[in-house]
């Protein structure tokens, strides 16, 4: 860079001359163009050269990129922006703005002063600056480092950027260009300026003048013109011009002499710059001042333009270097436009080549270069132009494949719209060389005529018009093959191969219960396979309803009918011929569909694939696996007298095959003629389809090569069988020629192959002939030949085919169908007598091998499932032997184990012993068994069996299951087979082999063996694992075993739920299971549960086979045992409808068994087993054989029972009654009359298992169960359409089935749904309470405690809020009628209307409680459903609450009037005195004004003292008149007790003076009781467990603590005696002495116990009335306030403002007690509300959970005392209880006190509200006392103020009303302040609880107390809801000696738990009894209201156990008895057991 620095002063003016030209030109450049290079600072110069435009560069105002750089000194005009990547530009700036410099310019040098330069951007070079008082704006971030001096605002600079430098020179900087050069001009420097002529010296010529300005006349590449003006006034003296030239490359300078103004100079070099000097000179050799120019001559101009390549959007060109251009720098400018646009484009390149890219794609471009010297001079150009390519098409979609075209489309060439083009396809197969080509217009074609299955390249390219084509675009796909076309036509493209899983089909959903016509081909798979899983004939009907068409509708005529027919070719689309649709199934469906496929086909009697062809691969599979499941029982002929028959697997019996095949076309259908072959002449069926059934003549696709195989199975009638033997026929479809390999094997394999043909080709005899090794007899079938040549060739081929004739069958035109049909059969009777060779399928698997054929049970998870369960089941000889060894834990020891269980809760083999000693023996005994069953390792077998169930590989594990099913099958069948024969022998003669009969029954049962019996070793080994402590390693090794159950449900396998043989359900090993099941699939574990029930082998299996499609054993010896249940999932479609995730499916053993009814409690055994399912169930189909009716009413009884059972403990499943085998069409009409019937028989049988349970006799049918005898009667033909084993299944059965399940699906979307866990409670509930006898009062749920617990917390919400309501508006209405002062009428009338107001209210009230119970039901919510027996009980509740409360407010209102009746005359007389003594202090007032003497105070109280005596000696002081209160209370008394005679009213005469009644304690004496009783308990006292002397003692106590609390509370209310005080107390004693009857008291007792306690509530009562007399005096009165009237008078004779005294006074004594008594009143309210609402509010909410909160704290208390008087007093403990909550939670917190100012600030606001409300409205004419009576009239109902004696009367009219405002309301907030602050500093609770009007404790002791009963034997109190409940219970009852029960004879304390004695035939007596034993178990008799349930568990009542045992001694010694005998397992309960039992069975955490 240059170093030099212009010095101030020296050179500016010259440099203003130099620049003044260019100014204009500097002002219009806006920035530097981009890429502009470094300039050396050689260059850096200012220079004035001649810039010759561009004429290619004139539109463009930035000129080309790559300017050579501009060195300029400027001044004044504002620099623009720099361009990104300019040259370093050399600045000398003087107050210039300086714009932004843009990204990545080159560095600038810059000397600046006094200038702003404004933002450098981001990424700029480096900048150096110098600069003096410069406002620098901000330079980018990023800038590199940055130079500044003194006194700059230097902005931020960008950092990356190269460097800039500025120097300070003054002048505007010019940037040029090339479009705007001009030549450079040089002025002479200073010193050669002529000087003045005068000062000149001598030397110098003075008249030579300089030539003119020199012009620049035209420049070339290698010559120059010039021409420049004469020399001035040389006119006379011509000079001669001398011109010296030099290159700026060259030091050497020429030069020439002109004679004239112009010269040409030639012999330039190009790109040169060239100074020209020239002057005149004169021929004395005196020069004139030089005149220079300078200019550039042209560069050479490049050399040929050459086209590189070509794309489609650039184009690369390249040309050789200009000429001569050597050293010098130069670019190249290449413009370039397109042949439609008229804009140019332009770049700038140093190299001799480029790429110019942006191109459009198929225009013709033209492209000029030319050379470029920096400063921007241009050569003349170069150019060429070219065509770019076209875009490629974009990418290839395929857009459908077929299996012989492919349609092709692809994006349109980008930039191609307006250029005609077309593209190209080009395409070839992977296996032929030949590609070929079509050429499209289009962005798509279908390119056709393809062969399936074969890989193509299809390759796109797009062309021009001119040929030019673009880059090639590709793809490949492979064309389908048939088999591909076919399945995405089915829509099974996803399902190959082999993926459609039973599980899958098995789902229900929408399709599953919906008729759609079918639609399309991809719904046809699914349907056909919805019909064969409900195993429908119709099954095969492949055509869809788009396929047919209405022919009437749309023809006209003959012609169009015939052109339609002709039209409807085989290319049909929508129809498929069946064994296509088959085939395709079986391919695309896993090994265990195919096996359920064939078994629905084999019961539809088709024929099923033997050997199944893939296309596509041209391979065929032997599908041995898949008929492995198949059993055919069966008669030949040999066992036709014996009445046997073969019972075996299809797959391993041996018979005859005989194969039947096609060569060549064949006119006759094969398997036409087979099916007529097989069917009995009564009833043709199609095994086999053929050409003339629906869609049988659609051309098949992939089903050519099936081999169908049919079984012919006798059944040993001869009149009926076709074939004495059974026979297996195959059918191969297709030509044998095309199908080598099953040829093969079916010659290989069958004992016969009949070759169906009509003509027989020469290469057809040779193929024949040819074929070798042919084990089958050959037998040909065709059409007799109708020329000689067809002879010929039949006569040839029978020759070397050694046929004779009758191997030859022909059929010609005289022989019928049924002819040849018979001539077939008799041939294939003769081959079976004649044959020799049997096969089994199970042998064709190894002729399959050796032929390469593959066998579908050769996969490696089927060979090892085989392998592990032949390990197992390949040592089983003896099936009984074996149980015994491998399956101990099942045996002996588990029916041990249940009968001890069911003894546990029936206790029937008690005796005498004590119960819970018996229990605890039992409890040993199990241990005992379970340590047994530990103690056995887990046997061979079980081990291999947990292996390998406990396969990670879920294919193998289900192929393990198969192989051991099929595998144990076949073991049953083989031992069942001798015995069932040898039990038929004995039968014969019953009499004599009883015995023996029954051991074989015996025998039959016990050689049953499953994989159930596999599956309960199992669940006992792991029951017996779970006894052992949880760190056990034998429990350990089996944890996860009921992950495996979970696992097993899932996979669709049937779970045993109740043991059939040992009649128990293991409720660990079940519990376990279902909750691992749930933890699996939750949140998705919604379930509805469909069960049935029936007699045995009337098909109820079957029915739920059919009607789910699942796998329930329905074999021969596999008849169901217990109960089954199998979950089936949901599909999501129909998910949001059932609400429900899975349908559980519950199969049940047959009622009324032969094996079991024997057996004495066969009985007990079906009731047990219903009731059990019935209760678990949403549905019960109940399956009826029609032809058996005595069983019929045998299995109604039974089913009756469980549904009245469930009933009553909250459930009512709906019920549908099937009837099987009614087949005639009218079976529903004709039955009416039987459905009517049925009802009628099933009224009956509900009324007498009503009897039976001890329930309503008068209960129907329809009120235990959802029954509609219209709707719930399904009549369902036979299962069979024919005789067995040959005939198919009844259409007639699997629709009308099939119409079931979808009645069944809508009668499940209105059950509601239940989770696994709640199926699992019910289940372990149910069946609890089913091991009891008297089911119905032992059933105990945990879904039903909490449903019912949960209403009851409402129940108690809704009762608090009623009463709540009516207590506020009580409330509200004794503070109106207190601040009435009506007279007594209108008192009356002001009674009606509030008694009114009050009916409306409890009517409002009680409709709002009922529509709240009404709402909650309806809601669902919380097994709501499980407690709808208690709605009545809550409704009665409901009613019976608003009738006590109607009766309380009653009797509230009518005692408020009267009292205020009483009031109003006090308050009269009390008005009365005021106003004369008011009138006596006025007037002494006046009096003592008038004296001129001013009075002192002392003499001022002397006056009105001796007025005040004066005035009260003339007054009548008449108070309220004195009654007597006894009187009253006697005569209610004998009024009340006015129907009794005789003593009674002997007693009452005598009875003189009511008050000397009730001063001692009432003694109960023999007289209180019946005399008969009395004589004969003295004569024989019986040993009662308990004393009624004692029970009335304990009575009376009671009631009279009760009686003589709420005489206290009555006197403590400070009120006067009214009537109705007497009539509540007299109706409290009835209620005590109705709870009596039992104890035999006379009405002696009641005579006396009333006299008793109304003696003391007369003497209170009259205590009370004299008090409140007193009080109310009227001298007292007028006394009481004497203070206040001298004080008055004494203030008014001063003339004092009263304002502030008065407003003080109304506010202490008016407002301050009214708001207390507020207050008060409410407060009682508050702390009810607070308890039931707070943080304790669990414990109020529930009585259970009052229980559970007293139990904890008497368990943590530990103390004896509380536990007696909990038990003896319970009355009196829970009072004192619930008092301590209260005072425990109010005493030691704020939360009394926050209650109370709460209500301070209440009723101060309203009180605030109504002063100003009257400060507002207040007049001039308006006095304090009008004030304050309407102050107080606003508070009417809120507050009671009494306003009398104020003296206000005495207030100055004049006084200031609004200042007695303001001073009342500072006194009520000054009021409000003292009491809040009295309140906060706490109180004695006791004492505030006992002074309020409403006590919390006796609300909630009320609420929570319930109706008082407890338990007749252990005294447990009643917990049941409401108020009207019929039945008492109780969570958890306790030993009977904590209820002071002992034993007779030894005086020691009972242990028995009574929910334990309730279950036992163990006898008590008691005075209920009449001392006479009575049984425990029939304790209803005498206690029908109470409900004693069993126990939970056995833990249940640890609790009370533990306290009995830790306070055995202090009980009896409280008791007066002996102590109890703990049992041992007593002792061994812990506290923290204790209080985990009462957790437990309350439901709490």
């Amino acid at each position: 860079m240059s170093s030099e620095k212009s010095v101030p002063g020296e050179g500016t003016r010259e440099a203003e001359l130099e620049v003044e030209m260019k100014k204009t030109q500097v002002r219009q450049i806006t920035h530097f163009p981009e890429d502009t290079r470094e300039v050396p600072s050689s260059e850096r110069e200012l220079d004035a050269k001649a810039i010759i435009p561009n004429p290619q560069d004139q539109d463009s105002p930035e000129g080309p990129a790559d300017t050579s750089p501009v060195t300029s000194t400027a001044a004044g005009p504002n620099i623009p922006e720099i361009a990104e990547d300019t040259a370093p530009t050399t600045f000398t700036i003087q107050d210039h703005n300086i714009p932004e410099i843009a990204e990545d310019t080159a560095p600038v040098t810059c000397t600046a002063q006094d200038h702003t330069i404004p933002e450098i951007a981001e990424d700029t070079a480096l900048a150096t600056y110098t600069a003096q008082d410069h406002n620098t704006p901000e330079i980018a971030e990023d800038t590199a480092p940055v130079t500044t001096a003194q006194d700059d605002n230097t902005p931020e600079i960008a950092e990356d950027e190269s460097p800039v430098t500025c120097s300070d020179l003054a002048g505007d900087t010019p940037v040029m260009g090339p479009s705007h050069t001009s030549p450079d001009i040089s002025t002479p420097p200073e010193s050669t300026v002529p000087e003045d002529p005068a000062n000149s010296p001598s030397t110098t010529p003075a008249s030579v003048s300089p030539p003119g300005e020199i012009k620049i006349d035209s420049v070339e590449i290698d010559s120059v013109s010039l021409s420049w003006g004469s020399p001035a006034g040389m006119d006379v003296i011509p000079p001669s011009l001398k011109i010296t030239y030099s290159s700026s490359v060259k030091d050497n300078t020429l030069s020439i002499t002109a004679p004239s103004n112009s010269t040409f100079i030639p012999k330039l070099r190009p790109g040169r710059e060239y100074s020209f000097t020239i002057t005149a000179m004169v021929e004395n050799g005196t020069e004139s001042t030089a005149v220079s120019a300078s200019v550039c001559t042209k560069p050479s101009p490049p050399g040929e333009v050459k086209i590189d390549s070509v794309e489609s959007n650039s184009v690369s060109l390249s040309w050789s270097s200009p000429y001569n251009m050597d050293g010098i720098p130069h670019t190249f400018y290449i413009t370039y436009s397109s042949s439609g646009k008229s804009h140019q484009d332009s770049i700038t390149t140093p190299s001799n080549s480029t790429v110019i890219s942006e191109l459009r794609p198929g225009r013709e471009y033209s492209f000029t270069v030319t050379t470029m010297l920096k400063n921007g001079t241009q050569s003349t150009p170069v150019s060429t132009s070219v065509c770019t390519k076209p875009s490629p098409p974009g990418e290839i979609k395929i857009d459908s494949v077929e299996t012989d075209s492919v349609s092709l489309s692809w994006g349109r060439p980008a930039g191609m719209k307006e250029i005609p083009h077309s593209f190209k396809i080009s395409y070839s197969s992977s296996v032929e060389d030949n590609t070929l080509y079509i050429n499209v217009v289009s962005n798509s074609t279908v390119i056709s005529e393809l062969r399936p299955g074969k890989g193509y390249t299809f390759t796109v390219t797009t062309v021009l018009e001119n040929g030019t084509q673009s880059m090639p675009v590709s793809t490949s796909v492979c064309t389908k093959t048939h088999l591909e076309d076919l399945l995405c036509m089915l829509g099974l493209e996803n399902c190959f191969p082999g993926k459609i899983t039973l599980s899958t089909v098995l789902e229900i959903g929408t399709e599953s219960i919906t008729d759609e016509p079918i639609q399309s081909l991809k719904k046809l798979p699914w349907c056909f396979l919805k019909r064969l899983m409900m195993v429908n004939v119709t099954a095969r009907s492949t055509k869809c309803s788009a396929a047919e068409t209405d022919t009437d509708s749309i023809l006209q005529d003959l012609d169009s009918v015939l052109e339609l027919t002709a039209s409807n070719d085989d290319q049909d689309t929508n129809i498929i011929n069946p064994l296509d649709l088959l085939v395709a199934l079986f391919l695309c469906s896993d090994s265990f569909l195919q096996q359920e496929m064939m078994l629905k086909m084999l019961m539809c009697q088709f024929a099923v694939p033997l050997l199944l062809p893939d296309c596509s691969t041209s391979q065929c599979t032997l599908m041995l696996w898949a008929m492995r499941d198949i059993v055919k029982k069966f008669r030949p002929r040999s066992l036709a007298d014996s009445k046997g028959f073969v019972e075996d697997s299809i797959v391993s019996t041996a018979m005859p095959m005989i194969s039947f095949v096609r060569l060549g076309d064949c006119s006759l259908s094969k398997s036409q003629i087979l099916n007529q072959v097989l069917s009995n002449p009564q009833q043709y069926h199609d095994f086999f389809t053929h050409r003339d059934m629906e869609c049988g003549n659609v051309p098949r696709r992939i089903s050519n090569g099936l081999v169908e195989i049919g079984w012919y199975l006798p059944c040993g009638k001869k009149n009926l069988d076709i074939f004495p033997e059974p026979i297996a026929v195959a059918n191969l479809r297709g030509d044998l020629l095309s199908f080598q390999k099953q040829f093969s094997i079916l010659c290989q394999t069958s004992s016969t192959v009949f070759i169906f043909f009509d003509s027989i080709a020469e290469s057809k005899c040779k193929l024949l002939s040819s074929a070798g090794d042919i084990k089958a007899q050959l037998y040909l079938v065709g059409n007799f030949p109708n020329t000689t040549e067809k002879k010929n060739f039949l006569k040839n081929l029978a020759s070397q085919l050694q046929l004779s004739t009758s191997h030859i069958l022909l059929k010609n035109k005289q022989t019928n169908d049924a002819e040849f049909v018979s001539k077939l059969r008799l041939t294939m009777n003769d081959i079976m007598e004649n044959c020799q060779h049997t096969m089994t399928i199970e042998g064709m698997s190894a002729e399959a091998h050796e032929l390469g054929i593959p066998v579908d049970e050769d996969c490696t998870a089927c060979q090892n499932a085989k392998r592990s369960a032949a390990e197992i089941t390949s040592k089983i000889n003896d099936v009984v032997r074996y149980k015994e060894d491998q399956l101990p834990l099942q045996g002996k020891l588990w029916k041990e184990l249940a009968k001890i269980e069911k003894e546990e809760c029936r206790l029937q083999k008690a005796g005498d012993k004590p119960l819970e000693q018996y229990k605890a023996n039992l409890q040993r005994e199990k241990q005992k068994l379970r340590q047994q069953q530990s103690s056995y390792n887990m046997s061979e077998a079980i081990g291999c069996f947990f292996t390998a169930i406990s396969n990670e590989s879920k294919e193998e594990r289900s192929y393990f299951l198969k192989w051991m099913r099929m595998n144990l099958d076949v073991i049953a069948r083989k031992k069942l087979s001798g015995l069932r024969d040898e039990y038929k022998e004995k039968c014969c003669k019953f009499s004599e082999n009883k015995d023996i009969i029954a051991d074989l029954d015996r025998q039959i049962s016990d050689s049953s063996l499953g994989i159930e019996h596999f599956m309960r070793e199992m669940g006992q080994l792991y029951e017996a694992a779970c006894s052992l402590p949880p760190s056990n390693a034998y429990r350990l090794q089996f944890q996860d075993l009921p992950s495996l159950g979970a696992d097993l449900l899932l996979d669709g396998f049937p779970l045993e739920l109740v043991d059939g043989d040992a009649s128990n359900i293991p409720v660990k090993w079940v519990t376990d299971v279902l909750t691992e099941l749930h933890r699996k699939v939750q949140p998705k574990s919604r379930l509805l549960v469909v069960t049935v029930l029936g007699v045995q082998s009337t098909g109820k299996s079957t029915l739920l086979n059919t009607m789910f499609g699942v796998q329930f054993a329905v074999s021969s010896g596999r008849c169901t045992r217990g109960a089954f249940m199998l979950l089936i999932r949901v599909k999501e479609d129909l998910k949001g409808v059932l609400k429900c995730d899975f349908i559980l499916v519950i199969d049940t053993e047959g009622l009324k068994s032969p094996e079991l009814a024997q057996l004495e409690d066969s009985y007990e055994h079906d009731n047990e087993l219903a009731t059990l399912v019935v209760g678990l169930s949403d549905v019960t189909i109940i399956n009826i054989a029609m032809e058996n009716s005595t069983e019929m009413k045998d299995i109604l009884q039974i089913v009756v029972h469980a549904f009245l059972r469930m009933d009553k403990v909250g459930k009512k499943p709906n019920c549908q009654f099937v009837h099987q085998n009614v087949g005639d069409v009218s079976a529903h009409d004709n039955n009416a009359r039987d459905r009517n019937k049925l009802l009628e028989q099933l009224n009956e049988m509900t009324q007498a298992a009503a009897r039976m349970e001890k329930l309503d006799p008068n209960t129907k049918l329809t009120d235990v169960m959802e029954y509609d005898p219209e709707h719930n009667n399904w009549y369902i033909p036979g299962l069979w359409h024919g005789i067995p084993p040959m005939a198919p299944v009844n259409t007639g059965y699997s629709e009308t089935v099939y119409e079931f399940k979808k009645s069944l699906i809508e009668v499940l979307k209105s059950c509601k749904f239940q989770t696994l866990k709640e199926f699992l409670e019910w289940t372990r509930s149910l069946w609890k309470a089913v091991k009891y006898e008297n089911f119905i009062f032992s059933f105990r749920n945990s879904l039903v405690a909490e449903a019912y617990s949960n209403v009851c917390v409402e129940f108690n919400k809704w009762e608090w809020a009623f009463q709540k309501h009516m207590y506020n508006w009580l409330a509200t209405a004794e503070t109106r009628i207190s601040n009435t002062n009506e007279q007594s009428s209108n008192l009356d009338e002001f009674l009606s209307s509030l008694q009114a107001e009050a009916f409306q209210e409890l009517t409002s009230q009680e409709m709002t409680s009922l529509e709240k119970l009404t709402k909650y039901y309806d809601s669902k919510e919380g097994h709501v459903n499980l407690v709808e027996s208690y709605r009545a009980t809550f409704e009665r509740s409901i009613k019976t609450l608003r009738i006590e409360t109607e009766n309380s407010v009653t009797n509230k209102l009518t005692a408020a009037i009267d009292f205020q009746k009483e009031m109003k005359k006090v308050h009269d007389v009390n008005e009365k005195h005021k106003a004369i003594l008011e009138e006596r202090v006025l007037q002494l007032l006046a009096k003592c004004r008038k004296r001129n003497k001013d009075l002192s105070e002392e003499q001022l109280k002397n006056k009105f003292e001796k007025m005040w005596e004066e005035t009260v000696k003339r007054l009548d002081f008449k108070g309220l008149e004195k009654i007597d209160i006894g009187l009253d209370v006697f005569n209610q008394l004998r009024n009340k007790l006015k129907r009794n005679v005789g003593a009674v009213n002997m007693v009452l005469n005598e009875a003189t003076d009511l008050t000397e009644y009730g001063k001692t304690q009432f003694n109960v004496t023999d007289k209180h009781f019946d005399p008969v009783w009395c004589k004969k308990h003295h004569a024989d006292p019986m040993d009662l467990s308990t004393n009624p002397k004692e029970e009335a003692e304990a009575m009376v106590k009671s009631v009279t603590e009760q009686c003589m609390e709420f005489v206290a509370n009555k006197k403590r209310s400070k009120t006067d005696y009214h009537e109705t005080y007497t009539r509540e107390l007299l109706e409290m004693i009835d209620v005590k002495l109705k709870g009596t009857e039992k104890l035999q008291t006379n009405a002696q007792f009641e005579v006396d116990l009333k006299l008793h306690i109304c003696g003391f509530a007369a003497r209170e009562f009259q205590q009370m009335h004299e008090d409140f007399i007193k009080v109310n005096d009227p001298l007292n009165h007028l006394e009481k306030f004497r203070p206040q009237y001298s004080s008055d008078f004494i203030d008014l004779y001063h003339k004092k403002d009263q304002s502030q005294k008065k407003a003080g006074e109304f506010t202490e004594r008016c407002l301050k007690p009214a708001v207390r008594e507020y207050v008060n009143k409410a407060l009682g309210l508050d702390i009810v509300d607070e308890m039931l609402t707070g943080a304790d509010s669990l414990k109020y909410s529930t009585r259970s959970y009052f229980q559970h909160s007293i139990l904890k704290q008497l368990l943590d208390d530990n103390n004896f005392k509380k536990y007696v008087e909990y038990s003896t007093n319970y009355n009196g403990f829970v009072k004192g209880w619930i008092l301590n909550r209260i005072i425990d939670q109010f005493s030691n917190s704020k939360a009394l006190s926050d209650l109370q100012v709460k209500r301070f600030e209440a009723i101060t606001k309203k009180i605030q509200e109504a002063i100003e409300k009257e400060k507002k409205t207040l007049t001039k004419s308006e006095t304090i006392l009008t004030l304050l009576k309407k102050i107080c009239s606003n508070l009417n109902s809120d507050i009671v103020i009494s306003t009398g004696n104020l003296g206000l009367t005495f207030i100055h009219n004049k006084a200031n009303r609004e200042e007695f405002i303001e001073y009342l309301q500072k006194s009520v907030n000054e009021m409000k302040t003292s009491l809040s602050a009295e309140v906060s500093q706490g109180c004695d609770i006791n004492k505030k609880l006992n002074k309020l009007p409403f006590k919390p404790q006796d609300e909630l002791f009320k609420r929570m107390f319930g109706c008082g009963k407890q338990c007749p034997f252990c005294k447990v109190p009643c917990e049941a809801g409401g108020k009207d409940h019929e039945q008492h219970h109780a969570s958890v009852h306790r030993p009977q000696g904590l209820g002071e029960h002992r034993w007779s004879k030894s005086e020691k304390l009972m242990v028995d738990v009574c929910s334990t004695a309730v279950q036992s035939f163990v006898r008590f007596q008691n005075s209920d009894t009449q001392g006479k034993y009575h049984p425990y178990k029939y304790y209803r008799k005498f206690y029908p209201d109470w409900n004693i349930a069993p126990d939970a568990s056995i833990e249940a009542s640890d609790y009370w156990k533990y306290i009995l045992t830790a306070f055995n001694e202090q009980f009896a010694e409280e008791y007066k008895a002996k102590p109890a005998d703990i049992p041992k397992q007593w002792r061994r309960i812990t506290k923290e057991q204790a209080l985990k039992s009462i957790n437990e069975v309350y439901n709490m955490e």
